[in-house]
This record gives structure tokens, C-alpha cells and sequence, in this order.
């Protein structure tokens, strides 16, 4: 099986964008009933009503093509077929004296379980030096999430890392920060 992390292009952004739904989705069975979490009434999982349709929300996410210097969109290929993807930002979007940040990462349903999310994450912080944090939601119901970030970055740092729960810009998380310089 070929795992490949590969930053996409303007011209390739539709295929996370179209990911993005199911990754919102997938979120929902995380958070529950909480703000954000549900659809609007347009059935679209943001937390405004503006967004009438998935163009609207893809439309808003453009953001990670035009700013390509301190956002980076990661596509997760498995023998080359879109899997998922992983979305880095670096200041001004993280936490000031983070130098990356795991914004979002997603990996579809029928790649899990076989060690591809962990080697997409590991290539993905083999390409960057530096402080580096991410978090996840901290409830019950994101146990395998969180096993799956202290598994994946206790591997990687070989136990060199912070982990702590603690408030975010969206919300109390379960916080994980190391340095790979």
C-alpha cells in the first residue's frame, strides 16, 4: 500500500473540499448536540445560517489556497486515491510561539484502522521543523481520537511531548504540543 501527503493546488482544492463535509460530519458524532456540531437549517454543519449550500462553505474555505505561505492543505493519497487530508496553519493562525498548527485532519472511514492516519501525520510533521501543537475534543465520545493523537505523537516524539487539557480558541481541549528542531 503507497501512503502519500501531498499539497494540493488551487486546481486541486475541490477534492478536499469535497471531503470537507464528511470530515464535519464524522466531527458531529465527537461533539454531540453542541453549537456548531449540528447542521443550520439549510442542513449545512456550520455555525452560521449563511451558508446556504456546500458552495457557500467551499467558498469560504478558499482561504487555504490563497494564503499559501502560512496555510498548508494536505492530501492524504492511498495508492493513489483521495483518503483524506491534513490542514497545517502557521502564525498569524496559531498560537502565538507555535510555529505549526494541526488545524484539521481527516481520514476517511474505510482507510482507518491500518496505521495510514498515523503515517500521513508523521510525514506531514517530517516536513516541518519547529513547535508544533494540535488538539481534540477531550469527551468520551472522541476516546479514539484522543488514543489515536497520543499514540501517534508519543511514537513520534518517543515520549518527548506535552499533553494537557486546557482552554483553546475553541474551547477546553485536549492540548498536545512538541518540538521537533
Amino acid at each position: 500500500m503507497k501512503i502519500e501527503v501531498k499539497l494540493t493546488t488551487k486546481e486541486e482544492a475541490y477534492i478536499i473540499k469535497n471531503m470537507y463535509p464528511l470530515y464535519l460530519h464524522d466531527l458531529s458524532g465527537h461533539y454531540g448536540l453542541i453549537a456548531g456540531h449540528t447542521p443550520n437549517c439549510h442542513g449545512i454543519f456550520e455555525d452560521s445560517n449563511d451558508y446556504t449550500t456546500l458552495q457557500d462553505q467551499y467558498d469560504a474555505q478558499n482561504i487555504w489556497w490563497e494564503k499559501q505561505n502560512c496555510l498548508y492543505s494536505y492530501l492524504i493519497l492511498v495508492d493513489d486515491i483521495p483518503a483524506g487530508f491534513e490542514l497545517v496553519a502557521t502564525p498569524p493562525y496559531c498560537t502565538p510561539g507555535i510555529d505549526f498548527f494541526v488545524n484539521d485532519f481527516f481520514l476517511m472511514q474505510p482507510f482507518r484502522g491500518n496505521g495510514i492516519a498515523q503515517c500521513a501525520a508523521t510525514k506531514v510533521f517530517e516536513m516541518f521543523r519547529g513547535k508544533w501543537e494540535l488538539f481534540t475534543n477531550p469527551a468520551d465520545k472522541n476516546v479514539i481520537g484522543q488514543k489515536f493523537w497520543h499514540k501517534t505523537v508519543s511514537n513520534y516524539t518517543k515520549g518527548n511531548y506535552e499533553e494537557v487539557l486546557g482552554p483553546t480558541i475553541d474551547g477546553n481541549k485536549l492540548i498536545f504540543r512538541f518540538c521537533n528542531t
